[in-house]
């Protein structure tokens, strides 16, 4: 859906664009999606939301992998240019952990969470606490308004922090959700700190029937600085029942071609 999340509403991983956007689930909702990512990096994603009462937490993470290579001794007769393998290995990875608190009353519904980040080279390595606040005016299962403000501290230290990110949404659905027929549309703007204000707008539609179905999505995003991905973003899914498999795909100009993303969610 083009990376649009502020009022899409109802699955665990919404907690990742708005926290307020788990309030709409009625029991337990889990996710997971692993994404093979540019240049040999792997993407994961996993989380999970409770309903208690008029209360929502949920639970989630995410790590961006950059593999492993070979540690090596420079060779100084070499200028460096070659080297002994020392046996071990150089990592790198970028990791996120976050919780969401969210209360619902009536059809409006506020949520916190609590991040904490961790990037590392090797043996170098920075780590920061942020928060993100949302809300979410979910009207039954036919439209939604979200709006979230991301990464509220996030000092990875010498200048360095996370991306502040302010996100506004409003999601439609054309026909009912649980009928055979699925259309939905979501329209957000992002405006990330220090730079130009990016429009998503993203679509979904399909044909779901006795709980089994496919749906196909599309998303289209703006670009607030240079950059190799594409603009238009392509997936689908299936339903079987309370399992949803997911699929997305969005090229890139160059380091790798593009990205393709699976994904489970299991909303009872």
């Amino acid at each position: 859906m083009g990376g649009a999340g502020a009022a899409l509403v109802g699955d665990a991983g919404a907690i990742f664009a708005n926290p307020a956007g788990i309030a709409t689930i009625h029991r337990v909702a889990l996710e997971a999606s692993y994404e093979r990512y540019l240049a040999g990096t792997a993407l994961s994603s996993a989380a999970l939301a409770l309903r208690v009462g008029k209360f929502d937490w949920g639970l989630g993470a995410q790590a961006l992998d950059y593999g492993t290579e070979p540690e090596i001794t420079p060779d100084p007769a070499t200028s460096g240019r070659r080297g002994t393998p020392t046996g071990g290995f150089f990592r790198s990875a970028d990791v996120l952990a976050v919780t969401s608190f969210v209360y619902r009353h009536g059809l409006i519904a506020a949520g916190v969470s609590g991040k904490y980040a961790r990037q590392s080279i090797g043996a170098w390595a920075a780590d920061a606490w942020a928060g993100d606040g949302g809300l979410a005016v979910a009207v039954f299962d036919i439209m939604a308004l979200g709006v979230s403000v991301q990464n509220l501290g996030g000092d990875l230290g010498s200048g360095a922090r996370l991306p502040r990110r302010t996100r506004a949404g409003f999601t439609l659905n054309y026909t009912d959700p649980q009928g055979v027929f699925r259309l939905l549309t979501t329209l957000e703007g992002q405006w990330p700190r220090g730079e130009r204000a990016l429009l998503v707008v993203g679509g979904e539609g399909g044909v779901v029937a006795g709980g089994v179905g496919l749906v196909g999505r599309i998303g289209f995003t703006t670009r607030s600085a240079p950059s190799a991905a594409s603009r238009l973003s392509v997936g689908g899914g299936v339903e079987l029942g309370h399992l949803h498999v997911d699929y997305a795909y969005r090229g890139f100009e160059a380091l790798g071609g593009g990205t393709h993303r699976v994904g489970l969610r299991w909303t009872p």
